[in-house]
């Protein structure tokens, strides 16, 4: 794990003394709100419906258990007791007292933590796979490339004030866990012909009013060249950007209206110019040493099914499917990664007390190497667990509410915290995450219909990724009442698409009765092995509409 240097920490100390005095002076009524609001961002504090709303860095998913004792700590001193985890992999806070917001920050940075950039105009927190350096599949560690841009991005002087906000998203293997079409660039770690290795680019993804899937703009990038092509994007998106329509300013518009061609041409054009900087070439010396930070664990050889692993499969049900549906293969013989579910039923998706993360910090000491990651998916992932432990793993988690065997099913949902937080909310999320929950309550049955991908936002910019969802549900407003409109199709990995709307809108309590028939629909029609988004793409959305609707003739 990368640990700060002495530039690090006083990039970080002093970003607190400053935002400690600015917030002084705004309380004063020495800068205005429309001054301070800017400033407020930069470290990533919004103003929500009822509370101001802190957002926490967690770069590339990443934590050691010292950091989520200190979140806990947080969550405990300085809000009412839980933090919700994001789709950027980030911690929000949503009850902080603004006054208290620059000591939340002075306790963050005493380890190695911070808000900086994860609001405003700016290069967010850049995201990756969460099975980075443990999947079998995997060609690279995307975790160093990560660290690297987060390194060159942050307060970087001439991208600090872009036409919008900007995210990258990077991946190492074929499987697609981090969404990277949809971000403003996503990488792929690949090799060329002569097994060189390099980067994939794709430009102009994104969601929001106008969602598009990426553009692949570049076939490979030399590794070392990440960041020269990197500030050539920027700074052909931040020369020509819009800045005088907030909804037009993503740079999907540009590379839209631009077209992929001429877009490419301007920033191979700049590239040209800026690959002669030495400053941005990433020498060998330079990657090597980033990438030890991310050096494989201590791990040892285990017998596979030593300490009864498979008898206790065999007489215990419970664990026998938590352990099929949340653990997953590792690359190393004798452990696996597990997912620790943060949609266990009657839950927001992604929220956790202060006391779960204390254990979750306490068994990652015990069980993984004392880290722990968040996911795209709004949960925690212990990477490194030994078969062998799983056992005394789950029960622990299970004590906790953190063991829901639910994952890569239908509640195993995203959703945004909607209305019930949110200042440019429509429509609520959280209850009806909620009512869906209570409804599919039944995991066999959820694992007799496979892997569904549900995505649920409270409104057009997407926080909750619902264009991208295998079923995706918008809340909109219909003269003061909350309805839900429903897509099918989309995705969000390798073959990234975006849903179709199978129809008109449905009232909040018709949403899970609807989902039910859409469900029943594929149950009764699929092929034997058939996925729910291999059925859709089969037969079209729009067949399910008849059936969805039924209940409305």
């Amino acid at each position: 794990m990368y640990q700060y240097n002495a530039i690090d920490q006083a990039i970080v100390d002093q970003r607190v003394a400053q935002f400690r005095d600015q917030t002084r002076r705004f309380l004063a009524g020495e800068i205005s709100d429309d001054e301070f609001k800017q400033l407020r961002l930069r470290n990533g504090l919004y103003i929500q419906r009822h509370a101001p709303m802190l957002r926490v860095a967690i770069p590339y998913g990443l934590l050691s258990a010292t950091q989520l004792r200190k979140l806990a700590h947080i969550a405990r001193e300085y809000d009412k007791g839980y933090g919700h985890f994001t789709t950027r992999q980030n911690i929000q806070y949503n009850w902080p007292a603004l006054e208290r917001v620059p000591d939340i920050l002075a306790e963050l940075a005493t380890v190695q933590m911070h808000a900086i950039q994860t609001s405003g105009n700016c290069i967010r927190n850049t995201t990756c796979d969460h099975l980075a350096g443990v999947a079998a599949e995997e060609l690279a560690d995307p975790r160093a490339y990560c660290e690297l841009i987060r390194q060159w991005s942050t307060l970087h002087p001439e991208f600090n004030y872009l036409p919008r906000k900007f995210k990258i998203a990077v991946t190492g293997s074929p499987r697609d866990r981090a969404a990277s079409q949809v971000h403003d660039i996503g990488l792929h770690l690949v090799r060329d012909a002569a097994g060189e290795l390099g980067y994939e680019v794709f430009v102009g993804g994104g969601l929001g009013r106008t969602p598009i899937i990426g553009a692949k703009i570049r076939e490979f990038l030399p590794e070392a060249e990440l960041l020269s092509y990197l500030e050539a994007i920027l700074r052909v998106y931040n020369l020509l950007g819009r800045r005088d329509n907030l909804y037009k300013a993503r740079i999907k518009i540009l590379v839209k209206e631009l077209g992929i061609e001429a877009f490419r041409d301007k920033v191979e054009a700049e590239w040209q110019v800026l690959r002669q900087d030495p400053r941005l070439r990433l020498d060998a010396e330079k990657i090597a040493a980033v990438k030890a930070c991310f050096a494989p664990p201590a791990y040892e050889a285990w017998d596979l099914y030593d300490n009864g692993f498979l008898e206790k499969q065999k007489t215990d049900r419970a664990f026998s499917r938590w352990v099929r549906q949340n653990t997953v293969p590792h690359k190393i013989a004798g452990y696996r990664a597990v997912f620790l579910s943060l949609k266990a039923p009657g839950i927001a998706p992604g929220d956790i007390t202060a006391e779960q993360m204390e254990l979750v910090a306490e068994l990652a000491d015990a069980y993984s190497f004392g880290e722990i990651r968040s996911t795209h998916d709004q949960n925690l992932l212990l990477a490194d667990v030994r078969q062998a432990e799983l056992h005394a793993l789950w029960l622990r988690l299970k004590a906790a509410d953190l063991a829901t065997a639910n994952i890569g099913t239908l509640t195993d949902m995203i959703c945004c915290p909607g209305l019930d937080f949110c200042a440019l909310a429509n429509a609520s999320s959280i209850d009806v995450s909620q009512q869906i929950q209570a409804r599919f309550e039944d995991l066999d049955y959820l694992y007799d219909l496979g892997d569904i991908q549900l995505n649920m936002s409270g409104c057009m910019n997407a926080c909750g990724h619902h264009h991208v969802g295998n079923i995706g549900i918008l809340g909109v407003d219909k003269n003061g009442e909350q309805f839900y409109q429903l897509t099918l199709g989309g995705s969000s990995t390798e073959d990234a698409s975006l849903g179709t709307i199978i129809g008109p809108s449905v009232a909040k309590s018709e949403v899970a009765d609807t989902l039910a028939r859409i469900l029943e629909h594929y149950v009764e029609n699929r092929d034997e092995g058939e996925s729910f988004l291999q059925f859709v793409r089969r037969v079209g959305a729009k067949s399910f509409k008849e059936v969805a609707y039924a209940a409305a003739h």
